[in-house]
């Protein structure tokens, strides 16, 4: 299969939550070079994720949201909320039933989660084969626009489900959660997933053992780039699309 290069979407989140201090920590995101940012509507006020919104806008990056519903009255909430804030992709969810409805003629992409999702941190499960069925049933629906796959959230054989998904359907898949280790970014790239998320482990240092941010995330981008080299991908820029 040929390696692709990616989307890096940074989330200002940690352990499900937009950090407190999201605002500052954006600073350092756009300064590492990161064009994709971002983060979840639960931990801060409303009025602070539309200020958020408009940084990561006005900075010219592509601008998403992470659904945590765990009920079909939140996750209407949480689609109207995606509107509100002008996202360009809304992510994660399980109703597109509810959710088509809200985003309807509003030029937003929309990227629910495949499987069955459990609590919160959320946790995917099931079979691979079960996943990849709700992967292709999902995408067969007009409006949905790719996946988000909680796969590090799988408590089983992660990367032959990763690619399994992203064999089965058409449409981008982008691997959300747990992305901690440079293996595990390698397994994503291996996937041909479209894209990954990274957050909480940026906010732990995973990478660099530093806390410093800015740090961080260059230093996940580096391990990006030797990732496509090492896979004859040299060619590619890191930051094609992230």
């Amino acid at each position: 299969m040929p390696q692709t290069s990616p989307d890096f979407i940074f989330m200002l989140t940690n352990q499900d939550r937009t950090v407190a201090d999201a605002a500052e920590r954006l600073k350092d995101v756009l300064a590492a070079g990161i064009t994709h940012v971002g983060f979840k509507d639960i931990g801060l006020p409303f009025d602070e994720l539309l200020g958020l919104a408009s940084a990561i806008k006005k900075a010219g990056a592509t601008l998403y949201l992470e659904v945590v519903s765990l009920d079909e009255e939140s996750e209407r909430r949480s689609a109207q909320a995606a509107v509100d804030l002008g996202v360009d992709i809304l992510m994660g969810g399980t109703r597109p039933n509810v959710v088509l409805p809200v985003i309807a003629g509003k030029n937003i992409q929309y990227y629910p989660f495949p499987g069955k999702i459990v609590g919160h941190p959320s946790k995917l499960e099931g079979t691979i084969e079960t996943i990849v069925q709700s992967a292709r049933q999902l995408t067969a629906i007009d409006g949905v626009t790719g996946l988000d796959l909680l796969a590090y959230r799988f408590n089983g054989d992660v990367e032959a489900m990763m690619t399994r998904v992203c064999e089965a359907v058409e449409k981008p898949v982008v691997v959300a959660g747990s992305i901690d280790s440079p293996e595990r970014m390698a397994a994503v790239v291996r996937s041909g997933a479209a894209g990954f998320t990274i957050g909480t482990a940026a906010f732990n240092g995973a990478f660099s053992g530093s806390s410093n941010l800015r740090l961080e995330i260059e230093k996940e981008i580096n391990v990006l780039m030797r990732i496509q080299a090492d896979a004859g991908d040299i060619a590619l820029s890191p930051l094609t699309a992230g």
